[in-house]
């Protein structure tokens, strides 16, 4: 024989294991109820995606993470490329939204609008691997594509808030701003547009720095320090509620967009009073979020748990029309899939309303008639919903019963030949 083949996976990969793998679809199946109770359509899209779009500075930070797949036969050059793009001519998709803008764009004609999409798959990223985080990892995401209105980002809200309460998640935070009044408070503060990414860069660390930090910060990169002193003001006259975004909006005058301020008090009143799930939604004037397609609303969910974001999402009106030529209203909320199922597994999360599983252990040497009698039970205990297990009985068997608990197996019956 030759080289012994690998056996573990890939780094960042895994290997799903029989229990993680039924908490799994359990969780997909309560997604598919749960969005689909709302309106929303399950589709599907490639892993698979063209290069040139993976690569069109939308997807931020994300776009250093590509996994490139490479031209093949007479297309691959080697000799005569110039970058790492000329020998590639697509990538595994490094999220769902950039696929589903390019779905609508190509499929429209067909789909009612609003259009109200689902959709779960794997996505992939060239990232440090970590305790919750992957470079295969699955993401489920809902979008609504064709309402501009504050509509959307309330179904959303409480389309997400109502699936995690759903899966037993109760006491956790929806932080939501908008990425035109982070655009705002910098233009009041006085920044010129073309700092503002960098600011926001800063600014996204102010849950590891806090507030004195990111001014230091601010200061040390060279900004006006009587626009830096300005700027940080305003973070500390907004509370976390509607009347803090009110205050924001005062401050701000005809800096923000009054719809701005509108749409947001309108959210916090409509989630308020229609959400049924343990939440408190929380509004955050530091809050970014790094992709660059987002244009207004953005909101992230926050767990004790997990010690971090475990969904998010906002509105990114401008990603459809680079596909049309004409922009499209879009908003969507992606939950963290993984991180979810590392919540449940920590907790030693059960499947509710499991099937009873009973395992029907036959002795070697059985003979035909009753083997066919054995079978025929197995077949009626299914017929009622139940799980049977058929194998053969093991020389120990106190070993194999005790592996079939640890499998859910809670009944046991020993056939032996005589």
């Amino acid at each position: 024989m030759g080289d012994k083949l690998i056996k573990k996976p890939t780094t960042g990969m895994k290997d799903i294991l029989p229990a993680e793998m039924e908490i799994r679809d359990y969780v997909e199946k309560t997604v598919r109820e749960v969005y689909g109770s709302f309106g929303f359509l399950h589709i599907e899209t490639p892993e698979v995606e063209h290069i040139e779009n993976l690569c069109s500075d939308q997807g931020g930070e994300n776009e250093k993470l590509i996994f490139k797949i490479m031209k093949r036969g007479e297309k691959l050059d080697i000799a005569g490329a110039k970058t790492e793009n000329d020998l590639a001519d697509s990538g595994l998709r490094y999220d769902l939204t950039l696929p589903l803008s390019r779905y609508y764009a190509n499929n429209n004609p067909s789909l009612m609008m609003p259009f109200k999409a689902l959709q779960t798959g794997n996505v992939f990223r060239a990232d440090r691997p970590q305790k919750g985080r992957f470079r295969q990892f699955k993401q489920c995401d809902i979008d609504i594509i064709g309402d501009p209105s504050d509509l959307a980002e309330i179904e959303l809200v409480n389309a997400t808030t109502t699936l995690l309460a759903k899966l037993g998640f109760k006491g956790f935070k929806v932080r939501i701003n908008d990425r035109r009044l982070l655009k705002a408070m910098g233009a009041y503060a006085g920044f010129d547009e073309a700092a503002l990414p960098e600011i926001f860069i800063i600014l996204d660390k102010m849950d590891k720095i806090g507030i004195d930090g990111v001014e230091q910060e601010l200061k040390g990169a060279g900004y006006d320090p009587a626009a830096v002193d300005k700027y940080i003001a305003l973070f500390k006259e907004a509370d976390d509620t509607a009347e803090g975004v009110k205050r924001i909006g005062e401050i701000l005058g005809d800096t923000v967009q009054e719809s701005v301020i509108g749409d947001l008090t309108e959210i916090f009143a409509a989630v308020s009073e229609t959400s049924g799930a343990d939440f408190r939604l929380s509004f955050d004037p530091t809050l970014v979020r790094g992709m660059g397609y987002y244009t207004g609303t953005i909101f992230e969910i926050e767990m004790e748990e997990f010690g971090s974001s475990v969904a998010g999402g906002g509105r990114y009106d401008g990603m459809i029309g680079r596909f049309t030529g004409q922009d499209v209203p879009a908003c969507g909320f992606s939950i963290g899939f993984e991180r979810i199922i590392t919540i449940l597994l920590d907790k030693g999360f059960k499947v509710p309303g499991s099937p009873a599983k009973t395992a029907f252990l036959i002795e070697k040497g059985v003979d035909a008639a009753k083997l066919a009698d054995i079978m025929k039970e197995a077949h009626e205990l299914r017929a009622k919903g139940e799980t049977v297990l058929i194998a053969r009985m093991a020389k120990n068997k106190k070993f194999q019963k005790d592996n079939l608990e640890k499998s859910g197996y809670t009944t046991f019956r020993d056939f032996y030949r005589n």
